[in-house]
């Protein structure tokens, strides 16, 4: 696949990564790394009786996630110097172990820099599970290498 550079992009352009099974062992090292093991999370029989029935992903292990799926699109590899922020960001919905999501992204905003060899790329960002219900959203701004002429 073809690098894509600021310059190549359109508002309105969507890109979908590839899709993502949220595990155990992400939990449990999701766990590990935030410290947080709260029951709803590692304690299945205790999240039985609990509005969700079953234990659920924590929302910041799944935007994690995301931001991993993004990554490996590979048409910015050559052209994706940062993510550099985050915004809006909302859980929508509870994403349990088990679940597969996947990421689409559209284009919304290009802008360029003071710097003529890069822009920043706005990008709204949905995240769906595997029956297509959206789970996460928000807004991802990244900067990306400009073709500048020699």
């Amino acid at each position: 696949m073809t690098a894509i550079f600021f310059d190549d992009l359109a508002t309105g352009m969507r890109f979908d990564t590839p899709r993502r099974t949220v595990t155990e062992a992400d939990v449990v090292n999701f766990c590990g790394v935030s410290g947080d093991f709260h029951a709803l999370h590692t304690d299945a029989e205790a999240m039985r009786d609990s509005p969700f029935g079953q234990r659920i992903a924590h929302g910041a292990l799944v935007l994690s996630m995301v931001t991993g799926l993004r990554g490996r699109l590979p048409m910015f590899t050559d052209s994706l110097l940062a993510f550099a922020e985050i915004r809006r960001w909302r859980f929508l919905a509870p994403v349990f172990i088990g679940d597969t999501i996947r990421v689409s992204n559209e284009v919304i905003e290009l802008r360029p820099t003071s710097k003529p060899d890069r822009g920043v790329m706005v990008q709204r960002v949905d995240v769906f599970n595997q029956r297509d219900e959206l789970v996460q959203e928000g807004e991802m701004v990244a900067l990306l290498k400009r073709v500048v002429p020699a």
